[in-house]
């Protein structure tokens, strides 16, 4: 029995359906069976359920939806203890939500204004939301992708970047929000740390009034600033004095912790921000919610204890939507004891906020530091910038020797840059007005080295027993009860059921909602009677998180009633034996018409092809295998296809090729195929759902090299451009390279795999049979015919460590030569017949190095 799990991924030119396909030839009677647990992949494109049972060869199709009676009835018996728990967002949070809506909305408008000739109805905000919009768009734009302008594509970049701006809204802290939406404006308007990028690479969404009411909004969040007050550096401090007031200042705190032993700590030198900025610090509503819905839960398990024999634990499961919100959440829930009760994340925002501030800093400094490069034409000017700037660290130096510190820590001495400033003021930047850097930098000079270092702000009131560190007693170490325990976990896959298993917990916090955890939750308790399963589920009300939960269900449930027609009107195709089936054109061979007068004979055997066995990953097997050409799978040293006995294919996909032409790969791979065949190939194949052209190559080639070529070049890799036109050529000329090379050299270029097949049956056609031994010998390590015994280890190891040798060609160089001092004693023009002509020059230059001096 073979069983085919995800069978929504199954296409025709997947492996499984290959797979599938050589189970029936030899075997009819037996069972295939094939799940899926995502309906809504079978509702894209035509008749995709009759495709999947086409090419997995079934003739029966279970749709069991939610709302089928026997899973209501199966599940509705024991039904777990739902809490909805609708949060509202605040006031500022909703003003960020509907400005990165209305920039969706225009960046959709103007990327359907640019595309007018392509079908863009699904193009909609609230598709936007979810993830599959990316596979969507590029689906539509794949076939022209190298026509349309960089404008297109930077708003399709932009899609994503504002999806991820509306997830950061509604699961991180504000403070991460900010840093990262301060990133993009950083990044775009001053084009990180290579200057001013220009105006087609720019984001137009960045310079509308909605950009501006999210950087301000985001800020306010966080911080407000009073311009009234003027931040300036702390004046010294007399250590006499403060010694008095901080001791009178211990005895209220105190006093105050006697008389109430539930009072808040306060903060020591609670001095993070500098003067005139008041921390807003606004927390998302889902913190409170947690917070309420963990105390909820300890006062039930103190009412209401885990009885003897009764199933379940006092285990809290968290669920989150990635792994970086449940960091965020195991954070906060360390240090919401040490919080406000009305502020359950008040301390962990507050390290944030001090961290942001550094961080801004940092920022600021990296943009200064880039553009601050002079010109040719100004040595002068930067003869006494020098100057200046030394005369400003003797000045900082000298204050610093002056300044004394409570607790005598070292000052961190922060060079003033004002006089390095050297960025035209004129160029204003979107969403830069908040924090005076200039007088940030001077508060966060005169900050004592340890409070930099510190993550933790001391609060007056806590004191560490140093006896209990020391002590071995049980009870400081030890395990802790499943009550005190909350588990923070990530929603997966068949993970979530192990877990729930495992853990069987009560009590299921759902942080962010996912419709597949929900129906795991059904039937975890479904299968576990008596066990009473509370589960608190939190969302935020009007919100795209509320959107796309609602949307899902409406998909499933639209999904699953397509599916029911789909089969209720579905032609099921009838499977013969592949065995009987003979195709006339493919079985018959025409013979030479003055042997018996043009006389059609039957060919017994189909037409082999022998592939290598790490061709298996791609699509091109499974066609040759449609088409009725045997697939012989064997380890081939020297090419990919074998069609013939003179004919070997090297099969290149254009990633492939590119790489292969950079790491020098593609050059021996071809001397080989010249040496040990008649007619060697060369197939270049594209994909399919891309365009038959050379201007798609440039969209290939990605990584540094092309960033910092463009950087160079300081013109944008759009369509058309220089830089294509010259990756083109680049790779014409080295084609042209190759071919001069090796003149035996075929190169074939294919649209795609289904293409590639046609050429190899059009290849094959009235020729000789390869022969699957001779193809697996020819390069080969280790001959099968010799005795391990006669083979000489020690030489081998030794002909491997010289360039222009390898495991490819190591059997063909030892049955030329006789020996390694055989090897040593041939000339130039020798080795470059035996190996070629660069492996040959690279290999005598190293063998006669010494000799040459």
């Amino acid at each position: 029995m073979q069983t085919v799990a995800s069978s929504n991924r199954v296409t025709p030119t997947s492996l499984e359906s290959f797979i599938v396909r050589l189970y029936r030839n030899t075997n009819r009677d037996g069972f295939v069976k094939a799940f899926s647990d995502q309906p809504e992949q079978f509702t894209q494109g035509m008749f995709p359920l009759k495709t999947v049972m086409k090419e997995l060869q079934l003739r029966k199709t279970h749709i069991i939806p939610r709302f089928h009676q026997e899973v209501q009835q199966s599940l509705g018996r024991r039904k777990a203890d739902v809490v909805e728990l609708h949060v509202p967002l605040t006031p500022k949070m909703k003003d960020i939500h509907t400005a990165i809506y209305q920039c969706m909305s225009g960046t959709l408008n103007e990327l359907k204004r640019s595309n007018s000739t392509l079908d863009l109805d699904d193009f909609t905000v609230q598709n936007a939301y979810f993830r599959s919009f990316d596979a969507i768009v590029r689906r539509q734009l794949d076939p022209v992708w190298h026509k349309v302008g960089y404008r297109t594509k930077q708003l399709v970049a932009d899609l994503g970047t504002l999806r991820r701006l509306m997830n950061y809204l509604l699961t991180f802290d504000p403070i991460t929000f900010l840093v990262y939406l301060e990133t993009i404006f950083s990044s775009d308007t001053k084009g990180g740390a290579g200057g001013i990028t220009s105006n087609q690479e720019k984001s137009d969404w960045l310079y509308t009034d909605a950009a501006h009411i999210m950087i301000t909004t985001a800020r306010a969040r966080c911080y407000t600033v009073d311009p009234k007050k003027k931040t300036a550096p702390p004046s010294p401090i007399n250590e006499a004095d403060d010694d008095a007031q901080w001791d009178i200042l211990d005895d209220v705190n105190a006093a105050n912790a006697a008389s109430n032993s539930t009072a808040i700590p306060m903060l020591k030198r609670s001095k993070f921000a500098p003067e005139g900025m008041t921390p807003v610090l606004e927390e998302p509503g889902k913190w409170r919610a947690l917070a309420e819905v963990l105390l909820e839960i300890e006062e039930q398990i103190v009412h209401k204890p885990l009885r003897f024999n009764e199933p379940g634990s006092n285990y809290v499961l968290v669920m989150v939507s990635d792994s970086q919100t449940a960091e965020l959440i195991q954070k906060l829930l360390s240090s919401i004891h040490l919080s406000p009760p009305d502020s359950p994340g008040r301390r962990y925002l507050e390290r944030r906020l001090k961290d942001y501030f550094y961080w801004r800093r940092d920022l600021f400094k990296a943009g200064h530091d880039s553009n601050s490069a002079p010109s040719k034409g100004k040595e002068k000017e930067t003869v006494v910038n020098e100057a200046l700037l030394k005369k400003d660290q003797e000045r900082a130096a000298a204050k610093a020797a002056r300044r004394r510190v409570r607790g005598g820590g070292s000052v961190n001495v922060v060079v003033d840059s004002e006089r390095k400033k050297v960025v035209d003021q004129s160029e204003t930047v979107p969403g830069e007005a908040g924090i005076n850097i200039e007088e940030l930098e001077k508060f966060l000079e005169a900050q004592p080295l340890n409070v930099l270092e510190d993550e933790e702000i001391t609060y007056v009131g806590e004191r560490m027993d140093v006896d209990a560190w020391n002590s071995t007693d049980d009870d400081y170490f030890g395990l802790l009860e499943p009550e005190q325990v909350v588990v923070v976990r990530t929603y997966g896959d068949d993970g979530d059921d192990q877990i729930l298993s495992e853990l069987r917990p009560r009590y299921i916090v759902m942080y962010d909602p996912n419709q597949d955890f929900v129906r795991r939750i059904e039937v975890y308790r479904s299968s576990n009677p008596g066990l009473a399963v509370r589960v608190y589920f939190m969302l935020y009300h009007t919100t795209s998180e509320e959107h796309k939960y609602l949307a899902g269900q409406r998909r499933e449930k639209d999904a699953f009633e397509r599916l029911i027609k789909e089969r209720a009107s579905m032609l099921i195709p009838i499977y013969d034996n592949p065995s009987v089936i003979k195709d006339s054109d493919s079985a018959l061979t025409a013979i030479s018409t003055r042997i018996g007068g043009g006389q059609r004979t039957l060919q017994q055997d189909p037409p082999r092809v022998i592939v290598d066995m790490r061709e298996f990953r791609s699509s091109l097997p499974n066609l040759i295998d449609k088409a009725r050409m045997q697939v012989i799978p064997a380890t081939l040293t020297v090419g990919d296809y074998v069609l013939t006995p003179n004919i070997c294919v090297e099969r290149k996909s254009v990633p492939d090729l590119i790489q292969s032409f950079i790491s020098g790969r593609l050059y021996t791979q071809c001397e080989l195929m010249s040496v040990h065949y008649k007619n060697p190939i060369l197939l270049i194949e594209f994909e399919e759902s891309k365009s038959f052209s050379l201007q798609t190559i440039a969209e290939t080639k990605t990584g540094p090299k092309k960033r910092q070529n463009e950087k160079q070049a300081n013109t944008p890799a759009t369509s058309g451009s220089s830089t294509d036109l010259q990756s083109q050529s680049k790779l014409q000329n080295k084609l042209v390279l190759l071919t001069l090379a090796f003149p035996r050299l075929r190169i074939i270029w294919s649209s795609s795999p289904h293409s590639s097949a046609d050429i190899f049956k059009d290849l094959k056609a009235n020729s000789t049979e390869p022969d699957v031994l001779r193809a697996i010998t020819i390069g080969a390590e280790e001959d099968g015919d010799a005795n391990p015994g006669e083979i000489n280890t020690l030489a081998e190891d030794l002909l491997r460590a010289l360039p222009g040798i390898g495991a490819k060609n190591l059997r063909y160089v030892t049955s030329r030569v006789e020996s390694v001092a055989a090897l040593c004693e041939m000339s130039l023009k020798e080795i470059q017949d035996l190996l070629g002509v660069e492996p040959g020059k690279r290999c005598y230059d190293f063998i006669h190095h010494n000799s040459k001096k």
